[in-house]
């Protein structure tokens, strides 16, 4: 079975975007999503951002899962924000209104579609306490675009950090949306990983 929680002010809780949500609001998004579905043993899945949302609900409850996987997806150590990892100002973001304007949406497209994103998710910081998470079997997963270099991409420090942590770190050949434009060869990856 799988789970896809939303995030708060995301997809379909678009309604439920404000101001105040932050990078912990997110992570208790999935930790409750995964306690409320009475869930263990589950194989937790971040991309992108979503990088730091895993890492703070593998911080929250290691217990209840059993691999950790993170598809070009933020690595976060504590007290690190998405904005300090990209290594970006604020003010460097597409801001609006305390909100990040994703830039490859265009104007008036009727949903599904991205929406902005709280600029706090991007800006709070991580804290991170539990070393039980270090005991998580986990696996980096870098998409790299056809012909492309791996050390050109975005997330290559992050899969780096995961190199140097002695994890296990696989490349797919897709663009950063391997979900949508190379579901097969990343469905068939999750699944060498759920058999490991």
């Amino acid at each position: 079975m799988v789970y896809r929680p939303t995030l708060t002010g995301q997809g379909e809780r678009v309604h439920l975007a404000s101001l105040d949500v932050g990078l912990d609001t997110h992570i208790k998004d999935v930790v409750n999503t995964i306690l409320y579905e009475e869930l263990n043993n589950i194989i937790l899945v971040g991309h992108s951002y979503g990088g730091m949302v895993v890492t703070g609900v593998a911080d929250s409850i290691p217990e209840r899962i059993a691999k950790l996987v993170y598809i070009d997806a933020f690595l976060p150590e504590d007290i690190e924000s998405a904005v300090s990892i990209r290594g970006i100002k604020k003010s460097e973001l597409n801001e609006l209104n305390g909100f990040i304007v994703p830039p490859w949406v265009p104007e008036g497209e009727l949903p599904p579609k991205d929406v902005p994103h709280p600029l706090k998710t991007w800006t709070d910081r991580i804290s991170l306490k539990n070393p039980d998470r270090f005991k998580i079997n986990t696996t980096y997963i870098l998409t790299v675009d056809k012909g492309a270099y791996p050390k050109n991409d975005d997330f290559y420090s992050q899969f780096q950090r995961a190199d140097e942590k002695k994890w296990p770190t696989l490349q797919l050949e897709a663009n950063h949306n391997a979900q949508w434009y190379a579901p097969e060869a990343f469905v068939n990856m999750l699944k060498e990983i759920e058999a490991k």
